[in-house]
């Protein structure tokens, strides 16, 4: 299976990307020539991580029979100070909320299944990134 990204400059540091039947803006900071007109590149990659990382564990953790009401990723990630100035250190934080989540040994191994499989077998993005960072994770979990 092949994919493509058609991606084309639309003025200034700001390039337009066309992923199957969407858009993305890409800019970057006034500082560096651009407009804020939409997100830095390097970001969106996280963001990819997460979306891999969270649909993966949705669907799995759906299997296995845990009714969840909220689920929140946040990535905080270390840069190079040196160029390429590429992210050597990537840690997810899953915030998983649903009925008596908080303190229940089942449910955080459940979790911390479902990230593992994630990690080590399905998302092709935490596949690609783990050859240049160190990835980490942390689950909490809460009442909801």
């Amino acid at each position: 299976m092949n994919e493509t990204v058609i991606t084309n400059w639309v003025g200034g540091m700001a390039f337009e990307s066309r992923i199957d039947d969407f858009t993305v803006t890409m800019d970057t900071d006034p500082q560096y020539g651009g407009t804020h007109f939409g997100p830095r590149p390097k970001p969106l990659v996280l963001s990819s991580l997460a979306g891999c990382t969270g649909m993966d564990m949705v669907s799995i953790l759906m299997k296995k029979r845990v009714v969840i009401k909220a689920f929140r990723i946040s990535i905080n990630a270390e840069v190079l100070e040196t160029h390429p100035k590429y992210y050597n250190k990537i840690h997810l934080i899953f915030e998983v909320t649903g009925e008596g989540f908080e303190g229940n040994q089942d449910i955080y191994e459940k979790v911390q299944r479902a990230a593992e499989l994630s990690r080590d077998s399905y998302c092709g993005v935490n596949a690609m990134l783990r050859h240049a960072a160190e990835i980490t994770h942390e689950i909490r979990l809460v009442n909801g």
